[in-house]
């Protein structure tokens, strides 16, 4: 199904001009009209362009017109404009049928947006780093994203770790949410949030941080060994937002450098600490994040997560404009079995 796709640099300026040529060209080759912004090939310092240049480009994505805005690539810029941006029209858009799609720094307007008009976003792919990839992009990645453009995506589902399914369910005193027989829990009408984890905290105290209770939070990162994450882990901890949340879904967190020092303290051991803090479940595993195979994930929608043995699903159903027929990717099916630590 042929959709109007904006592109435009929010974040840090696109230095990858052949994946930037090739994501474009990809998209094209999948049937979508493309539209780019003027100014998607900015440049200022490390920005795609200065701040008012890039405010000014989240605005024209959201007055295109477009199915679908998609970012160039994340990097670092969304939050100090965060001030300056004009989320009743970005959320007048969305309302009006705009996807607005990405990750990685993206999850600064993602919250700021669910925090100041409680807008649903999605947590997807970016241009340059996904469609733009040398060879042939995910097909989950880009099954997924065909999904939103055909508005059919309803649910995603994924696998844990053998031994991890299990420390899962351990940690939990009693399961949350409503049970049954067939799985070992079940969570509905639970709001989806969350994004980059080093994004996220930078958040935490100011208007742009969502004040959700009884949500589902997913997290991810890059470029951060398991001792930074733990340490940002524990500022949510203490802040009060992850005990208030229904469950906590890990997804990727990859690229980081093992050091000696560490010994033994690997993501596992931080997985293990969270969930000795946690009445609820941690689920490891999501296939989203810095990694090639990310499904899109509805940020400030109520979705459903379930549990059974080692399969998590997480199904959002109706979000979208559109007809939905409904189906779940499962990125397990795809030998896409992923084990932290």
């Amino acid at each position: 199904m042929t959709k109007h796709i904006y592109i435009y640099s929010p974040s840090g300026a696109v230095r990858d001009k052949a994946a930037f040529k090739r994501g474009v060209a990809r998209l094209k080759t999948l049937g979508h009209t493309v539209e780019v912004d003027p100014d998607a090939l900015k440049s200022h310092m490390r920005f795609a362009g200065d701040d008012a240049t890039r405010v000014a480009a989240i605005h024209r994505a959201a007055a295109s017109g477009a199915d679908i805005a998609l970012t160039t690539r994340g990097g670092y810029g969304l939050t100090r404009i965060l001030g300056s941006i004009d989320y009743e029209a970005v959320s007048k858009a969305i309302e009006n049928g705009l996807q607005l799609v990405g990750y990685s720094d993206f999850t600064a307007l993602q919250n700021a947006l669910l925090a100041t008009t409680g807008a649903i976003t999605w947590a997807g792919p970016v241009v340059g780093g996904d469609f733009g990839v040398e060879g042939e992009p995910d097909d989950i990645m880009e099954a997924c994203f065909d999904d939103l453009a055909c508005g059919q995506g309803e649910g995603t589902g994924w696998r844990l770790g053998r031994e991890d399914a299990q420390l899962a369910m351990d940690s939990v005193a009693a399961p949350a949410g409503n049970t049954s027989d067939e799985a070992d829990f079940y969570l509905k009408d639970a709001v989806l949030w969350g994004g980059n984890l080093s994004v996220l905290v930078s958040q935490l105290g100011t208007p742009y941080f969502p004040q959700i209770s009884g949500g589902i939070l997913f997290l991810e990162d890059v470029g951060e060994p398991p001792y930074r994450i733990e340490r940002m882990l524990t500022q949510l901890l203490y802040a009060g937002v992850l005990g208030r949340q229904q469950a906590v879904v890990l997804g990727q967190f990859t690229e980081f450098t093992k050091v000696p020092h560490d010994g033994n303290f690997r993501l596992a051991t931080v997985v293990a600490w969270l969930r000795s803090q946690l009445k609820v479940p941690v689920l490891t595993n999501l296939p989203f994040g810095h990694v090639p195979t990310k499904v899109l994930l509805p940020v400030g929608a109520k979705v459903e997560l379930a549990l059974q043995g080692r399969d998590a699903l997480m199904v959002w159903g109706h979000v979208s404009h559109g007809a939905h027929t409904g189906h779940a990717h499962h990125g397990h099916e795809h030998h896409h079995d992923h084990h932290h630590g």
